[in-house]
């Protein structure tokens, strides 16, 4: 038994006591990815209240500030297939205590920061690295091999919690950086990845055999798998996977409707909304509040997505999801940014933020068996080379054009597209049909 995959007697002790009063210890292990996955949320959501901060501090244009947010946006995806075959060769606990460390170094560095380059190495590179070794591909692993049954519901529930980082970290970001300035800001996110490290640390396991448990909805022990080849097999199997993927209809269509998906999402809105907002008056505190409301939305949005997963047809939910959403963006620049019109806005848009995840996830499974977490760490690449499309596409439609409207006009567009687009797929993601364990 490798290091990884010693028993912890901590552990194996919370583990014993929750057996005796009918509970798996998968969801302790599905808590501690929960908070991991929201920290992350915050260091990536974190940029969006410090554009205007950065602007006033260095003189420095939003477009020039975009391309580094695009970077880490980009960093943040393509890490995801490298990020799944670390977490299969290395384990998960040791995956996500570096990413954090990663993600930690960059925010502190960023105190000191004077020059647009350095905001490149420190947001763009560093804490794009860090968070992209606990991007969306953790929950879809944590996922599927600690739980048989309830994974749907499970995976919903870790993919919210991007709305529930945003939801914590935004609203108080924003008010301390109002009050006490954006670096002082920061040390609450740097505070709360400690309180993460030691989470995992303490209570990430990597496989429920490691602790003599089989899956939760399963009577059998999942032992992990012999490695298979060396180090260079195991950073070529990413690409082994996608050249197998590429092949597929499916794979593309996954492909390109995330690649929407992350430019009308995070690349856009938790970027961009509090300057769009600012440009028509209304203070940074208030449009994160809004934001704050797209996350409540978000989360049952998410997890309703999940349930909604085991039992319909994925096809038809992307369909409603990606639809709705850019109807949603479309009408953003009619709400006149009044209460009443981005209640509206956050209700219809926040349903919708990743509740594509979900069915995209349990298409992928179907489709691709074992290899879906190498599968969809390429697919969650297309997200956020779309989320830094929109990043830095929105941050030079401000600043050529004075305005961000034409690229949520654009967002929207490409969101019809996607729901068109993903009704070609035939026969996957079908309720009835099985996850397999990745």
């Amino acid at each position: 038994m490798s290091a990884t995959a010693r028993p912890s007697g901590l552990s194996t002790a919370i583990a014993a006591a929750m057996a005796r009063r009918g509970l798996h210890y998968g969801w302790v292990v599905a808590a501690v990815t929960f908070l991991t996955m929201l920290v992350t949320a915050g260091a990536v959501g974190a940029p969006g209240v410090l554009i205007g901060p950065l602007q006033r501090e260095f003189g420095w244009a939003t477009a020039d500030i975009s391309s580094a947010l695009a970077v880490r946006l980009l960093l943040f995806g393509l890490m995801g297939p490298f990020a799944a075959a670390f977490m299969n060769r290395f384990g998960v606990r040791p995956v996500v205590s570096v990413a954090l460390t990663l993600i930690a170094s960059g925010i502190l560095g960023s105190f000191f920061m004077t020059k647009l380059w350095h905001l490149v190495m420190l947001w763009g590179i560093v804490v794009g690295l860090g968070t992209g070794l606990t991007a969306m591909v953790l929950g879809a692993t944590v996922a599927t091999r600690w739980f048989q049954a309830r994974r749907g519901l499970v995976v919903g529930l870790l993919t919210a919690s991007t709305a529930t980082g945003q939801l914590v970290f935004l609203p108080l970001l924003a008010s301390l950086t109002e009050s006490v300035g954006w670096r002082s800001a920061l040390v609450l996110v740097l505070a709360m990845l400690v309180v993460a490290t030691l989470a995992v640390l303490a209570l990430m396991r990597d496989r429920p055999s490691d602790i003599g448990l089989a899956p939760f909805g399963s009577d059998s022990l999942a032992p992990a798998p012999p490695p298979a080849g060396g180090f260079g097999a195991m950073l070529m199997s990413p690409l082994v996977a996608l050249r197998e993927a590429s092949r597929t209809h499916t794979f593309w269509v996954l492909f390109g409707t995330f690649f929407i998906c992350g430019a009308s999402t995070n690349g856009l809105v938790q970027t961009h909304f509090v300057s769009l907002c600012g440009d028509f008056g209304m203070a940074a505190t208030t449009a994160a509040g809004v934001l704050a409301m797209i996350g409540i939305f978000d989360f049952a949005g998410t997890v309703g997505s999940g349930w909604l997963s085991d039992r319909f047809d994925s096809r038809w939910l992307l369909f409603w999801y990606y639809g709705l959403r850019g109807l949603s963006l479309l009408y953003l620049p009619f709400t006149d940014f009044s209460f009443y019109g981005l209640s509206l806005f956050a209700m219809f848009y926040g349903l919708d933020w990743v509740a594509t995840v979900p069915p995209t996830i349990k298409i992928a499974a179907d489709k691709f068996g074992e290899k879906t977490n190498l599968v969809f760490g390429w697919i969650f690449a297309g997200h956020q080379l779309g989320a830094a499309f929109a990043a830095y596409g929105a941050g030079f439609s401000r600043t050529v054009y004075e305005s961000y409207l034409p690229a949520f006009f654009i967002a929207g567009a490409l969101c019809l597209f996607a729901a068109a687009f993903v009704t070609t797929l035939r026969g996957t993601g079908m309720a009835q049909q099985k996850v397999q364990p990745a």
